[in-house]
């Protein structure tokens, strides 16, 4: 299954708008250099979010972009239905009449049980979720580069 960029882009921009909750709001030129998106791009993204009332935007010189709604309240699969596109795994899936093996397929109930699968794990995970779990990465590789590197003591057999 190929997510798109697009959606991949938008969850990194709202996780870095949870992570930096007390600073907002946030302007994009901030957002772009955290996460390496692309200003133009997500410029789009954040549209796109905002008309789902995902995000809010502000312009002006204190303008930037702020999270709508809680982090606990935003869920991948919202993030997926807006940015993402609708098209499914394979044809078959969204229209029956384009397949000549659909009476007798055995595929295509393969295929649905994985979109099923994919969107029940999409819609199981916030945006809190990656937030938290990108912070305690954070907090494990600072305490990795200030404990220094491993060594290996020789065995002594």
């Amino acid at each position: 299954m190929h997510i798109p960029a697009k959606v991949d882009y938008g969850v990194r921009a709202l996780v870095d708008l949870a992570l930096h909750a007390e600073e907002q709001p946030i302007r994009a030129s901030e957002i772009a250099r955290r996460t390496m998106i692309p200003e133009p791009y997500l410029a789009q993204v954040m549209h796109a979010l905002g008309k789902v009332g995902i995000v809010r935007s502000q312009r002006g010189p204190q303008g930037g972009h702020a999270l709508a709604l809680a982090p606990d309240d935003i869920r991948l699969s919202m993030v997926m239905d807006c940015l993402g596109s609708a098209e499914n795994l394979v044809a078959c899936l969204d229209n029956i009449g384009s397949c000549v093996h659909v009476p007798a397929c055995a595929q295509r109930e393969v295929w649905q049980s994985v979109e099923l699968a994919v969107y029940q794990i999409l819609d199981s995970k916030t945006i809190s979720d990656l937030a938290v779990r990108s912070q305690a990465i954070l907090v494990s590789q600072e305490s990795a580069s200030r404990s220094g590197p491993l060594t290996v003591q020789p065995s002594k057999n």
